[in-house]
């Protein structure tokens, strides 16, 4: 589940173990302010108003962060890790009690768990009622209740999944959600365009649907209209874009948007496909494919064969080939 892998997730950044955490390393310095939050002196202190001495064992904060950074330390994180992760990291550092226990579901904002092989989105989500980013790409997932999601997602990424059905996402959908990515799914047309509307999506902005099984181009822009705030969309992928008058009938359709298939929508482009909207008829339900062979090897050459004589009694050898595409 997808709380098992944040759990998981949290040890493994060792947000409790040095130079993190409350440890010898450090426990002096939050005594002592402690101690002055209870008006008392802290550890140290000098009443002439001399600088604190740090106790023997202490690391100073900006000792304990260099150890964090620094890419030659065994405890820096990889450079890919997520800013998230390296924010909790010096949190942790400077203040520990902030990170324990309960209290990292109140400063959490954006979560990653990626190709962890996660197969369910639980209620356990719910605990992060600050988290505005969530991805989980390159899981197991095949199907995900929208009433386990926080009602403050902003970013929900669904990319190399195994989702085939909206239908439960969209039961109670995260209202403020401005990018949904479904890349590399299974979802199929016309059944599930009916989802992609803006009565379960009314603020987004960013859509990814590429690499699916969408079929049905009028149907789809037909949903995708009442998406009035969507400025990027992809479908890349989609057996619909081998339609000849793809792009021009989107671009055309959906005058709001901004980016197509990760290339911008200009303003000479926009001319030059105006009014294709209203002529579906140009629209054709069919593809054509030209598949051209150049090279074919280790297959024998026919000619080189000799000539058997007349009357004789020799075998005969014939080969016979298949070659197969599939679409």
């Amino acid at each position: 589940s997808v709380s098992g892998a944040f759990w998981e997730h949290l040890r493994h950044l060792g947000l409790q173990d040095f130079p993190c955490g409350l440890g010898s390393w450090n426990k002096s310095r939050f005594d002592a302010c402690t101690r002055l939050r209870e008006g008392q002196p802290g550890l140290g202190a000098d009443p002439a108003g001399q600088e604190e001495a740090m106790p023997l064992g202490d690391e100073s904060p900006e000792a304990l962060m260099e150890l964090l950074s620094d890419w030659h330390s065994p405890w820096a994180l990889p450079p890919d890790c997520s800013p998230q992760d390296q924010h909790l990291r010096e949190m942790a550092v400077l203040a520990p009690e902030l990170v324990r226990g309960s209290r990292i579901f109140q400063v959490l904002r954006s979560l990653r768990i990626v190709g962890k092989g996660v197969e369910e989105v639980d209620n356990g989500l719910l605990q992060l009622q600050q988290l505005e980013e969530l991805i989980l790409s390159a899981n197991q997932i095949s199907s995900i209740t929208s009433a386990n999601l926080p009602r403050t997602l902003k970013v929900l990424e669904l990319c190399c999944n195994a989702v085939a059905d909206l239908q439960d996402l969209c039961t109670q959908p995260p209202p403020e959600l401005q990018h949904l990515g479904l890349g590399y799914n299974r979802l199929c047309g016309p059944s599930q365009d009916k989802y992609l509307t803006a009565d379960f999506w009314p603020n987004l902005v960013s859509l990814d649907l590429s690499f699916n099984n969408f079929t049905d181009l009028l149907g789809l822009v037909s949903q995708l209209s009442s998406l009035q705030k969507l400025r990027i969309l992809v479908l890349q992928g989609n057996p619909l874009v081998l339609i000849p008058t793809y792009r021009g009938f989107l671009v055309d359709s959906l005058p709001k948007l901004s980016i197509l298939d990760d290339i911008h929508i200009g303003p000479d482009e926009r001319h030059q496909f105006h009014g294709l909207a209203r002529q579906p008829e140009l629209i054709r339900s069919e593809a054509r494919v030209v598949v051209s062979i150049g090279e074919i090897k280790g297959v024998p050459d026919p000619s080189a064969r000799q000539l058997l004589e007349v009357g004789s009694e020799a075998p005969v050898i014939t080969y016979s080939y298949c070659v197969m595409y599939k679409f």
